[in-house]
C-alpha cells in the first residue's frame, strides 16, 4: 500500500508539499502548492519515479539563496517524515 503525506514546509515559497510513496520506495506521486511554479513543475517531473533514498542523496542540503533551505531541501523533510511514519 502507498503511504502519502501533505507535508506543511518551513522557510521556503512553497507552502505544502504531497507526497506518494510505493512500498518498494519509489516516490510515484509529489506536488509543490506555492512558490515558483515551473521550477517545482520540474523538481516534480526528474524525481517521480525516483528511489527516495535517492532523491535524498541529491536533494538533502540544497539551499535557497541565504535560506537555511529550499523547496528540494523540503522535499527531502517530507519523505523523511513519511518513511517515518507507519
Amino acid at each position: 500500500m502507498n503511504k502519502r503525506i501533505t507535508y506543511q514546509t518551513c522557510g521556503t515559497c512553497s507552502k505544502f508539499i504531497d507526497v506518494e510513496v510505493d512500498e518498494q520506495g519509489i516516490l510515484t506521486d509529489v506536488n509543490f502548492i506555492g512558490g515558483c511554479h515551473g521550477n517545482l513543475q520540474g523538481i516534480c517531473s526528474l524525481v517521480r519515479g525516483m528511489k527516495t533514498d535517492d532523491i535524498k542523496k541529491k536533494l538533502s542540503g540544497i539551499r535557497c539563496g541565504h535560506k537555511d533551505t529550499s523547496c528540494p531541501d523540503q522535499l527531502c523533510k517530507a519523505i523523511e517524515k513519511l518513511e517515518a511514519t507507519t
